[in-house]
């Protein structure tokens, strides 16, 4: 038992180091400079709201693959009434409003460090730019 001071001290450090970054943080760790995204788009709202959508756009499109495999449905309707069509990531986000993928998608998750792996199916070979040729022939993955 005479050791239980440095046992303690020992806890209340390491406790401290582990979590230095939460503290850091909160106390006034800065954030780097965010990303300039371009949209590339014409339409005047996403499919939800922005702050929604850098939230959960993941989970929204993980339930749009869901409803299309699963459930045959093509048809989203967002929470402001407006129906989307083509529910897949190349037939309406990348189609309709963020066409310049390096400069929207790949920005962004740069700067969150995330690799998603979505865009192991869903680029063609020519990026974004190519799904203005227009639709594809079936069995092509998009």
């Amino acid at each position: 038992m005479h050791d239980a001071g440095k046992v303690v001290g020992g806890l209340v450090i390491g406790l401290g180091l582990v979590t230095f970054p939460i503290w850091y943080d909160a106390v006034g760790g800065a954030k780097g400079p965010q990303p300039e995204l371009v949209t590339g788009t014409t339409e005047k709202a996403c499919v939800e709201p922005t702050d929604w959508m850098r939230e959960n756009h993941m989970d929204l499109l993980n339930q749009w693959r869901d409803r299309v495999v699963r459930g045959g449905e093509t048809t989203y309707t967002a929470s402001t009434g407006k129906a989307w069509e083509h529910l897949k990531l190349t037939g309406t986000c990348l189609k309709q409003c963020h066409t310049q993928k390096d400069k929207f998608c790949d920005r962004c998750h740069e700067y969150a460090g995330v690799t998603p792996y979505c865009f192991d199916c869903h680029v063609t070979p020519g990026g974004a730019s190519a799904l203005a040729a227009g639709p594809r022939t079936a069995g092509e993955v998009d």
